[in-house]
């Protein structure tokens, strides 16, 4: 029986083709035991974010695509879920960044944690303002980011 990595490699390379012919990123595939069950867990992301209609767009593609690939889930029944990633996933990909425009984040900079919003991003950098000055940085420089959840913004801040 294959490892539970290699299955998830495998099931990620049958599942990406449908998931980007729908227009959308696929972010993670994970297979959990659930009782007599597993549970395939697709995570699915774009630039415009994924609405409940995008995520039934989806499953319906994947539901699809493991039909026809049967045996990488062996004889175990599983339940397919189709998601979008939490406001916890990390900022690690040029995608994930320019995803993140017009939010806070915190972020790993030179050796310390740095609090600011995002104001640019593109394949090369991220432009980060931290209401003290802007800078851009390359993602080299950069640890893996996170959003940081507002309840509110101060008056006068523009937001997304």
């Amino acid at each position: 029986m294959a490892s539970a990595s290699a299955q998830r490699e495998r099931l990620a390379t049958v599942i990406e083709p449908a998931v980007a012919a729908a227009g959308y990123d696929l972010e993670e595939v994970v297979v959990s035991p659930a009782g007599r069950r597993k549970v395939v867990r697709v995570v699915v992301d774009a630039d415009g974010g994924v609405s409940l209609d995008d995520v039934a767009e989806v499953s319906r593609a994947v539901s699809g695509v493991l039909d026809e690939h049967a045996d990488l889930l062996g004889a175990t029944p599983y339940v397919l879920e189709v998601t979008s990633p939490g406001v916890d996933r990390p900022l690690s990909e040029p995608r994930h960044w320019r995803r993140a425009v017009g939010r806070l984040v915190e972020v790993p900079l030179a050796g310390r944690t740095v609090r600011a919003r995002v104001v640019g991003a593109d394949d090369a950098a991220v432009e980060l303002d931290t209401g003290a000055q802007r800078s851009r940085h390359p993602y080299p420089e950069l640890g893996r980011g996170r959003v940081q959840v507002e309840f509110g913004r101060p008056e006068g801040e523009e937001g997304s």
